[in-house]
């Protein structure tokens, strides 16, 4: 039955950004928002501690619901409760008048409790959570000054963005009907909010671990519905379709994992890597602009754009290191530079490059490119999907139908970077059928189906930050 198998696998683990993409990705912002604050004074961290260790104990010893009315009486209520500590801790935070430090304590004493919820599969109680701050629970007509403060600083955070990066956590209980486009990248839009190290570390580590079981949600649904799309599946069983591609998804697949053997991009990658050992810094910079654009067609306009601006960017970059040897970090650096010329260079709105590439239907030209930039450089991915998240967020107010073509980039981003993830296996087989027709130059993808293999996932040990 079975003739030809064609397989294309990744053994490249994901791996964070080091301290430069962290930098990087926050260097050069020129909002101060309330979240980034100094050290406060000895009542402020000594009520925070209070605050802190009261939740981590009573979160994991009382149900839910009791830990959440708890949390309401803390901050919404403000009355006496268990500890009456905390609520001398909340008094304190209030007295000193200090609203970042204020928001920061909030902020963290939320994700105290949605990661250990999450820990233990309390989803409900997550959306319990964020539903409370919907509800009014602090007395509008008041004379307490400390209560006004109290009031008004919650509806501050409400309206912020710490509120809306909680509200993430929730993404993936919304019906269908209130879902917004944007919900379906949320494993991205979760991205910069873990590789913040300005974050609480409870927030960065919800934020992991949510955009990792998001990933890996989609992986198995796109290999489920791949297994049922080609089988005999009445249409009543069969699962949906996790992308926005359609039957498109298929044909996408098979034009991935056609690229086989020494054409695969994976070999591609570790060819280049070997051949760039004993290079100096120049050459390795003219040695990855030929790597980026090999097989791309060079006599398209969008192809002459690209070769220019990525020879422009590389020729122009680290120009003190040009005779220094070739090394990590100059690696790594040099990847993220290229991201940013490929997606957006000012972390706000998206660079030239990507709107040529994407306003001209080459979507996947530009997937590529960027994949082949991860294959060489691993700790490059966690930047690259940040800045994914970046351009999401400059489209959300768009309308579906209104970045359609956005949203088609998203799609076969997401779908071929799961492909090439490190626990899954796609392969291509011909069918018996296939073989006694006669034989073509180029491989007819009609004559093969898909089959995928999910494997578990072997993570490794995390490594120290690099120094910038």
């Amino acid at each position: 039955m079975v003739l030809e198998i064609m397989s294309m696998q990744s053994g490249r683990q994901s791996q964070d950004l080091d301290a430069e993409s962290i930098a990087s990705l926050n260097e050069g912002s020129e909002e101060i928002d309330l979240q980034r604050s100094t050290a406060g004074s000895p009542e402020i961290y000594q009520a925070q501690e209070t605050l802190y260790q009261f939740l981590l104990e009573v979160v994991r010893q009382w149900p839910p619901e009791e830990v959440l009315l708890e949390f309401k009486r803390l901050f919404f209520y403000q009355i006496d409760l268990a500890s009456s500590g905390a609520v001398q801790a909340v008094h304190q935070l209030i007295l000193q008048n200090d609203e970042i430090e204020f928001r920061n304590t909030l902020k963290r004493c939320c994700y105290i409790l949605v990661n250990n919820w999450d820990a233990a599969r309390q989803y409900k109680a997550i959306q319990a959570l964020l539903q409370a701050f919907q509800e009014s629970t602090i007395e509008s007509q008041t004379i307490s000054p400390s209560i006004k403060r109290l009031k008004t600083w919650i509806e501050n955070f409400k309206h912020s963005q710490d509120y809306e990066e909680l509200k993430l956590f929730t993404a993936r209980y919304e019906t269908q009907a209130k879902e917004k486009w944007i919900s379906r990248y949320t494993s991205y839009l979760l991205v910069p909010q873990y590789v913040d190290i300005r974050n609480p570390i409870e927030q960065r580590e919800a934020a992991r671990a949510l955009s990792r079981q998001l990933k890996d949600r989609f992986k198995f649904d796109l290999a489920m519905y791949i297994a049922k799309s080609q089988s005999a599946t009445s249409p009543e069983k069969m699962p949906k379709n996790p992308t926005a591609l359609g039957d498109n998804v298929l044909m996408l697949i098979k034009a991935i994992v056609a690229k086989r053997g020494q054409y695969s991009y994976a070999n591609l990658a570790n060819i280049f890597i070997n051949q760039i050992q004993n290079l100096n810094y120049k050459e390795f910079k003219q040695s990855l602009q030929k790597y980026l654009i090999f097989s791309v067609d060079h006599h398209s306009d969008y192809a002459i754009a690209l070769q220019s601006k990525l020879a422009e960017k590389l020729a122009s970059l680290y120009l003190d290191y040009d005779s220094s040897p070739l090394s990590d970090a100059l690696i790594l650096r040099t990847c993220n530079r290229i991201i940013e010329t490929l997606t957006t260079e000012n972390r706000k709105e998206p660079s030239q490059l990507f709107v040529l590439l994407l306003s001209q239907g080459n979507p996947m030209t530009l997937v590529i490119v960027l994949l082949k930039i991860v294959l060489i450089c691993n700790a490059s991915r966690s930047h690259l999907e940040a800045q994914i998240a970046v351009l999401i967020r400059h489209y959300e107010q768009l309308s579906e139908q209104n970045c359609g073509w956005v949203i088609n980039f998203l799609e076969i981003f997401n779908v071929t970077f799961a492909i090439h993830a490190e626990n899954v296996q796609y392969n291509l087989v011909k069918m018996q059928q296939a073989q006694e027709a006669a034989p073509q130059a180029k491989i007819n993808l009609d004559h093969y189906r898909i089959f995928s293999q999910m494997k578990p996932i072997i993570r490794p040990k995390a490594e120290p930050e690099s120094p910038t």
